[in-house]
């Protein structure tokens, strides 16, 4: 069975309010670009790998499906990140409204995410959880540990240093805001009508 090679996605901005041209090229260009080649690495490892060998303590075919959930959660998330940027961050659409059932307001929203972001240590994912029908910020310290099953993401946001290092150094909160400021809500609201969400919560 062949595996579907994975291609970069290729950035929609040079630059952001914020994000310098520099911050994304390292960024996009070879962290994220790295994990491309890593997870197509080992998934074509992974059709040579001896299954009958498999074993809980060590085995090829162990490590390479652990590492398989690294690299895919780390293409994927990114992608997310990348994709949800450049925009106004002026909230619109069905997003507003859900924001406000489900936090009470924009601004309550904003500071759950800025306090997500200054606790996490690798994402914070915005994500329509369909167990309860409602929006939380779920925190992550690695890409595949801390991820919520049953859910959608609509807006990711990445802490990892490398994400802000050039352009603020240790300033997180300084690129929080800058995240916030450059978020387009009409790709995430985009997210919500191809997920059927707005309809989905009106029947649950």
């Amino acid at each position: 069975m062949a595996y579907h090679e994975k291609q970069v996605k290729a950035l929609k901005y040079k630059e952001l309010e914020g994000l310098s041209q520099k911050q994304l090229a390292e960024h996009h260009d070879v962290l994220y670009a790295g994990y491309v080649k890593k997870i197509n690495e080992i998934r074509g490892k992974l059709m040579q790998a001896n299954k009958a060998d498999a074993n809980a303590t060590y085995s090829e075919i162990r490590e390479l499906k652990l590492e398989e959930t690294f690299a895919a959660n780390a293409t994927r998330l990114h992608e997310h990140y990348f994709d949800n940027l450049g925009g106004s961050g002026k909230i619109s659409g069905a997003m507003s409204g859900m924001i406000n059932d489900d936090f009470g307001s924009f601004e309550a929203w904003r500071d759950d995410l800025m306090a997500a972001g200054l606790a996490a240590r690798g994402w914070v994912v915005l994500a329509y959880d369909f167990d309860d029908n409602k929006l939380h910020n779920y925190s992550l310290d690695v890409h595949n540990v801390g991820c919520v099953w049953n859910c959608v993401p609509l807006v990711v946001l990445d802490v990892y240093e490398h994400a802000y290092f050039i352009d603020y150094g240790t300033n997180r909160k300084a690129y929080l805001e800058a995240f916030v400021k450059n978020l387009d809500w009409d790709y995430v609201n985009s997210l919500v009508q191809k997920h059927d969400l707005v309809n989905i919560r009106k029947v649950a």
